[in-house]
């Protein structure tokens, strides 16, 4: 049964009267409704990050219990999980006006268990197929997904001058799951933590033993209770409920895959970086013990991400993301100075130094980015809707739907640069035996969304 607007506040109910762009309604009942729905939101994404980002941790780890992968394969198994998470991110990205972010947000965080514990038995047994591991990776790219519908989700809930900072602080520090999956799974795979379900470990050859199922099955009572946590803590918004025949309309608009081009630039570097990069520097630096460093470039982006969104809030998303394109490319390049040649020289604390600056960046850009494409696509939906007459309260309906569709389905395009720059390195290593080539394509593609980004939305007679 619907709730009444006196009884809209209750935990788990449908909301049925939604204003956010009142002040009234939104100090009153909006703020605290919102706020509580984000504050789940973001620990739900941030395990669905954990679960995304899994194989970044467990293939530089494979061979060492057991297995005999080829470098390729292993890059491979990094890259997986970005293309069935930028997949399903299109479908996903439409799910929480048909169910309802509370339902949606509980499911799309349940599911997430599944890969997890049939990752943790695969590692323990060294005749596991490669195939096998390569299902798995593709699993855990619904976790990738869940990105999609919790940004679209936390969109229906804020008010336009507020979406920079909500989005930001959902994203960004979702993004921490990256970061928080390679801080912890280190220190798990170190320690007997599941031996009563069957966990025996891997001796290694200093002695030590090596769980690497610890590394999956880690995340597993944490995914329960934040499945709970969202169905009995969350809302529906029935402002928000559409068809799926009412969203696709937005995948016409020419401004959606220009954003697309632009957030694939910037989120997809902070991914596809994430997902490659220890691989990346244990083939350059191989006496570095990676492990202990991967962490703070994700942590680093995750955290520019929320700042970005903020900061474009005050600044302007056009003007934040074209200054951050272009240290992008100025980075890019001296990335070159640093590289081994034929496994001779190469410094690795320059390295690490210019790999943290465009984590840092790429995080900025996924923050401003994002801004971008809530004010622009907020703007063309009630300049079209008051264009055909509408009243503006369904312009402000229409925007919101226009929006979150247009929010997830640009996602979707962002995460595809998890599958393609780790690819990218293990093609260019395979091919040359070093990873300039690949890093060249990132500068070009980095200038151009300099020239795209001024072009179309920083000129003064743009649009």
């Amino acid at each position: 049964m619907s709730q009444s607007p006196a009884n809209s506040q209750k935990t788990g109910s449908l909301i049925t009267e939604w204003r956010p762009e009142e002040p009234a309604f939104w100090q009153t009942k909006g703020h605290p409704i919102a706020r509580r729905n984000l504050w789940i939101s973001v620990p739900c994404l941030l395990l669905a990050f954990c679960v995304w980002m899994l194989f970044s941790a467990v293939a530089v780890n494979l061979n060492k219990v057991g297995f005999n992968f080829t470098t390729d394969q292993l890059f491979m198994l990094t890259a997986l999980p970005s293309v069935s998470g930028a997949l399903l991110r299109v479908p996903y990205a439409f799910m929480v006006p048909v169910f309802g972010g509370r339902r949606w947000t509980a499911f799309s965080t349940g599911i997430l268990i599944i890969p997890c514990v049939w990752l943790g038995f695969a590692v323990q047994d060294p005749t596991t197929p490669f195939s096998v591991f390569i299902t798995i990776a593709l699993l855990c790219g619904f976790a990738g997904a869940n990105f999609a519908s919790s940004m679209a989700n936390i969109s229906f809930f804020f008010p336009k001058s507020k979406q920079g900072g909500a989005l930001g602080l959902n994203g960004g520090l979702g993004n921490l799951g990256v970061s928080v999956m390679q801080l912890l799974a280190p220190l798990a795979i170190s320690l007997s933590m599941f031996a009563v379900f069957g966990g025996t470990g891997v001796e290694q050859a200093d002695g030590s033993m090596l769980f690497l199922e610890n590394a999956a099955w880690v995340w597993v009572p944490f995914l329960a209770i934040l499945t709970i946590a969202a169905w009995f803590g969350m809302n529906d918004l029935a402002t928000s409920k559409a068809s799926l025949k009412a969203q696709l309309p937005v995948l016409k608009r020419v401004h959606l895959w220009i954003m697309g081009l632009l957030y694939l630039a910037t989120f997809g570097s902070f991914i596809g970086f994430s997902a490659g990069f220890a691989m990346l520097a244990k083939t350059q630096f191989p006496d570095v013990n990676i492990l202990h460093f991967a962490f703070f470039g994700p942590l680093i982006g995750a955290l520019a991400r929320s700042a970005g969104g903020a900061i474009s809030d005050r600044w302007g998303g056009t003007r934040v993301s074209l200054y951050n394109f272009i240290v992008m490319a100025v980075f890019s390049a001296l990335l070159f100075t640093t590289l081994p040649h034929n496994g001779v020289g190469g410094n690795f604390i320059a390295f690490f130094g210019v790999f943290l600056m465009l984590f840092l960046t790429s995080g900025l850009g996924s923050g401003s980015t994002f801004q971008m494409i809530s004010v622009i696509f907020r703007k063309l939906t009630m300049d079209r809707v008051k264009a055909q007459g509408g009243s503006e309260e369904q312009a402000l309906r229409e925007a919101a739907t226009d929006t979150a569709a247009a929010l997830g389905f640009i996602s979707a395009i962002g995460a595809i640069g998890g599958f393609f720059i780790p690819k990218a390195f293990g093609t260019s290593l395979a091919l040359t035996g070093s990873p300039a080539d690949a890093m060249k394509v990132f500068l070009v593609f980095y200038i151009i969304c300099v020239v795209i980004t001024w072009a179309v939305y920083g000129r003064k007679s743009a649009q």
